[in-house]
């Protein structure tokens, strides 16, 4: 389903560009049913069908765009709390909050960590545990402005996602699903990703310990795969 989705950093990385670098437009109005008819603009993907059976987002005339909702991922290896910026990116909140309240992200697995020196994110969200799969619909980017420049980038086109950063994974322009990472170190990375929060100090500590115990041994890469220390996240649940 999601294939680029699942090695979108590691295209990045590479110096491929991997979608635009400027936040597109939101849809006008749909009335299909395909479509949600508020500004987000939810938009069901039927050749890619949800991995775990949820329905389309509320896509209210005003999305909420204030306030900092938390969210409590309680994994095997420790919890995670994450802070959520909804001005930041409205619509990608309203939907991460979907997800978990439906128990989208219940009993699932942290499918991918990267161990590059200059990309070291934990990349969940995919209950299929492939790396491929999503929620069967998708929605427009809402891209950072505010990351500071990548050092000694010739390009000048790289930007750092500061360790902490909480950011949606992708497969290009306007394909957010469900999928997202978690930056364990300051990460450098093309401004492609959507920045919807950030990690408490507590699950950065939970996200220390995966990170330390390194890449699970593939035939691939040794800094790129699922982590040794597999990190199952048993329940999502909002706390604030």
């Amino acid at each position: 389903m999601r294939i680029l989705q699942a090695v979108a950093l590691t295209v990045v990385l590479g110096g491929g560009l991997l979608g635009g670098g400027v936040a597109q437009a939101a849809p006008p109005p749909s009335s299909s049913p395909d479509v949600t008819r508020g500004p987000c603009a939810y938009e069901k993907t039927p050749d890619e069908p949800a991995a775990r059976p949820v329905r389309l987002p509320a896509d209210p005339r005003h999305t909420p765009d204030r306030g900092h909702p938390e969210v409590l991922l309680s994994t095997n290896q420790g919890p995670i709390p994450l802070v959520l910026d909804r001005a930041q990116a409205p619509c990608t909140v309203q939907s991460f909050l979907h997800l978990v309240q439906r128990k989208f992200y219940d009993e699932t697995t942290c499918h991918r960590l990267t161990a590059y020196p200059t990309l070291k994110v934990l990349q969940c969200g995919d209950p299929s545990n492939t790396g491929e799969g999503g929620p069967g619909y998708r929605y427009r980017d809402e891209l950072p402005t505010d990351l500071a420049p990548a050092p000694n980038d010739p390009t000048g086109q790289r930007r750092v996602y500061p360790r902490g950063t909480l950011a949606m994974a992708n497969a290009g322009p306007d394909t957010n699903g469900s999928q997202f990472f978690l930056v364990t170190s300051d990460s450098v990375l093309r401004p492609n990703y959507t920045v919807f929060g950030r990690i408490t100090p507590e699950g950065l500590a939970t996200l220390d310990r995966v990170a330390a115990g390194g890449v699970a041994p593939n035939p691939d890469s040794a800094v790129d795969g699922r982590p040794a220390l597999t990190t199952d996240i048993a329940r999502a649940k909002r706390v604030g």
